[in-house]
């Protein structure tokens, strides 16, 4: 599954809900399917959003990006990279990005955007990247937590691919109208925060830059930064 959704994925996708019920479990998310993603990779780049052609909608991007991401040379996992505009940005910057797709097709392409560049491509599940012992200073994920069916799960495992402070970037949001899909700020943020020693909600609705469109939904960045340290267990008295 890639990190970007279409500019609006609530009229691409069917709806599904954000965590499907016990009933519903042998009828996965259709985001999970990653025939969906094979086919869609050869246009993914189409959406404004996605292939960041448009100079204008590539800058806002760019400039976001510049500002969650650390100032000196980072190791940036990726996650859902898609074809892979968000790592170019990221390398172009000057980090070490690692992106994972479930999807081939689409990490063949992030190879061939970023042949060039500091970076690395895998096809694995973004819930549970195949990245073995390494460490990351950034988990970038745009567009993915919400079609997972068990975020609070992802988010557990992210955090244990940071080094200590490190950050997670996530870049999600809620679309549609009559039967909206994602997952809103309130509830990520109330996810997150258990894990982080720092979080911070930005909304990204009102920059049209950014879209290549006026939008009127749900759409935000929560960045949350680690502990610097682990924190030590508390001593019960006995």
């Amino acid at each position: 599954m890639s990190t970007d959704t279409p500019a609006d994925p609530s009229r691409q996708l069917p709806a599904a809900p954000l965590n499907p019920p016990a009933a519903e479990e042998e009828s996965p998310l259709p985001t999970a399917d990653a025939a969906y993603w094979e086919a869609a990779a050869a246009s993914f780049d189409d959406e404004p959003d996605h292939g960041l052609r448009d100079p204008a909608v590539r800058a806002a991007w760019a400039a976001r990006l510049r500002s969650w991401l650390p100032s000196r040379p980072a190791a940036v996992l990726d996650l859902g990279c898609g074809t892979g505009s968000l790592s170019l940005l990221a390398a172009e910057q000057g980090h070490h990005v690692l992106g994972v797709d479930r999807s081939p097709a689409m990490t063949a392409r992030a190879r061939t955007k970023l042949a060039d560049h500091d970076a690395a491509f895998v096809t694995g599940d973004a819930a549970e990247p195949p990245v073995g012992e390494r460490r990351f200073d950034v988990v970038l994920v745009r567009h993915v937590l919400w079609a997972l069916p068990d975020p609070a799960a992802a988010l557990r495992h992210w955090t244990g691919l940071l080094t200590p402070g490190g950050r997670l970037v996530l870049v999600e949001g809620r679309w549609g109208e009559a039967a909206p899909i994602g997952i809103p700020a309130t509830e990520l943020t109330a996810l997150v925060e258990p894990l982080a020693a720092r979080t911070h909600l930005e909304s990204l609705t009102h920059d049209p830059a950014l879209w290549g469109k006026e939008v009127t939904d749900e759409r935000y960045v929560l960045t949350a930064d680690l502990p610097r340290r682990p924190v030590p267990a508390q001593r019960t008295a006995g």
